[in-house]
């Protein structure tokens, strides 16, 4: 039986950092489903820095379907969940059935990599408190807000939670929920 992970996402997502972990954790050999506040077409985003802005900049990604609804998922059906950044989780973060999924997870000690503005859901959830995590820099306030450790970092790894600022983070991101999952949910 395959070993199932699940991304939890939606539109304006940063096409990276949902497509990145997506192929990544497939090539490992885990099934991944992505998951949204309802099965459609997807429209993620690319943010990346211009000179002369102040912050970043968005453009049109990548579309990609989602398999299932958050309304579907059975977060015990799953070994581990990862949370992507862009602006998804301004609003995904307001969704009782994201934050149902991710206080699941949390409950049950079961890895979960978060990215970016990623920890918004996660910190919604009320799963952050006395953590250390890391995140875009410019959510440090939030992330104390919710009672978390801010560490400016590529990677942060606090037990099952592997967290990183963006998406050029990734190797170091992957390398240490690799190492995590490897433990947690070895493929048979």
């Amino acid at each position: 039986m395959a070993v199932k992970i699940l991304i939890v996402t939606g539109d304006a997502a940063e096409s990276l950092e949902v497509l990145y972990p997506y192929q990544r954790l497939q090539e490992e050999g885990y099934e991944v489903h992505i998951a949204a506040p309802s099965r459609k077409k997807l429209r993620f985003v690319v943010h990346d820095f211009e000179e002369g802005f102040d912050t970043y900049t968005e453009k049109p990604g990548y579309t990609w379907p989602a398999d299932i609804a958050f309304s579907e998922v059975v977060p015990e059906e799953y070994a581990a969940v990862v949370v992507p950044g862009g602006r998804a989780p301004e609003y995904l973060r307001n969704d009782p059935e994201v934050c149902r999924i991710l206080a699941a997870f949390a409950g049950a000690d079961k890895p979960v990599a978060q990215i970016c503005h990623g920890p918004l859901i996660t910190a919604a959830s009320g799963s952050l408190g006395g953590r250390r995590v890391t995140a875009y820099p410019a959510l440090e306030p939030d992330m104390r807000a919710a009672g978390a450790e801010f560490q400016d970092s590529e990677a942060v790894v606090d037990g099952t939670l592997v967290s990183a600022r963006a998406w050029p983070d990734h190797p170091a991101w992957m390398r240490e929920f690799l190492t995590v999952l490897r433990a947690k949910a070895p493929l048979a």
